[in-house]
């Protein structure tokens, strides 16, 4: 799957409920599926070019709402900034192992 597929798989698991059910439907089967369009056609009971245009306007919701709000975007920096702090962790030796132990569990709650 390419990168801007994987990107909409993302935005749907963080704008996924913002949309409609059925287009919510379609984007699910067609990203994190990988659903053909005749396939989901079938699924759906809508023409391809039903499938097709469903896609499309999801794709324009689900990149509006994140342009408004940025959630995807933090959680990936968020993900990068985790994983830096664990490989200085991991590197540093003067760290206690108690300043070790709190540091993880503070980011084992951030991240959940």
């Amino acid at each position: 799957m390419r990168e801007k597929e994987l990107q909409f798989g993302l935005l749907l698991d963080f704008y996924g409920e913002l949309i409609s059910d059925k287009r919510r439907n379609v984007l699910d089967l067609y990203y994190n599926n990988d659903y053909s369009l005749a396939e989901i056609s079938e699924q759906i009971g809508i023409t391809r070019q039903g499938v097709l245009d469903s896609i499309k306007k999801g794709k324009e919701e689900l990149s509006f709402f994140e342009e408004k709000l940025n959630l995807a975007k933090r959680f990936e920096e968020n993900e990068i900034a985790v994983q830096k702090i664990r490989a200085i962790l991991s590197s540093e030796k003067t760290i206690s192992d108690h300043a070790r132990k709190e540091i993880n569990a503070i980011l084992l709650a951030f991240l959940n």
